[in-house]
């Protein structure tokens, strides 16, 4: 696996290697071991699938709060879209900022976010999986959704019209939040 960390701290981009013959090919799409080598020593405990069915679909800004946070490592497996990572840490030199990768089946690659992000994505073709593991099971009570046009992060989507939930679609800015992740949760871990 190639890891490169990327532009907000601790997020990282992780591009696994395939191996390809006539036959197809094979990989290894998580390793605790090889991870580890690049500082992401975080337990997985919960798998995630969801289809997107429509291009155009944005879902996101969610993360959880603490005291169980998630982290995800994500990874687009049929279609194609654009994933969000936003920095919710609000000790952070980033904090507020957000940073995009084209997920795909066929570039493969996987994008690593650390608790104390929010996540996002954007479905660029119809019919869109994507799976992500989690370092914490789902606690719908700790939910939180940072609406997808807040001016304050400010993401250019590239799509005027998205379709989005209901629940998405109601989601307040960040300032409206009682969020309370730090910089310091990442060390304690």
């Amino acid at each position: 696996m190639k890891v490169t960390d990327l532009a907000l701290s601790g997020v990282k981009l992780i591009e696994p290697t395939y191996y390809e013959d006539y036959r197809g090919y094979f990989c290894e799409t998580y390793s605790q071991r090889t991870l580890a080598e690049y500082g992401i020593d975080d337990l997985f405990v919960q798998d995630n699938h969801s289809l997107t069915r429509d291009k155009g679909t944005i879902r996101g800004i969610h993360c959880q709060r603490e005291p169980i946070a998630q982290g995800k490592l994500v990874r687009c497996t049929r279609g194609r879209i654009r994933d969000y990572a936003v920095d919710l840490r609000a000790d952070s030199p980033t904090y507020k900022k957000w940073l995009c990768m084209e997920l795909s089946e066929q570039n493969r690659r996987q994008l690593w976010l650390p608790p104390g992000f929010g996540h996002a994505f954007l479905s660029l073709e119809d019919n869109c999986e994507v799976q992500y593991k989690a370092t914490a099971f789902y606690a719908p009570e700790l939910e939180c959704t940072v609406s997808w046009r807040d001016p304050e992060i400010g993401i250019d989507w590239g799509v005027e019209d998205p379709i989005l939930s209901a629940k998405d679609a109601a989601a307040r800015p960040l300032k409206e939040q009682h969020l309370c992740f730090t910089m310091e949760q990442e060390v304690r871990k």
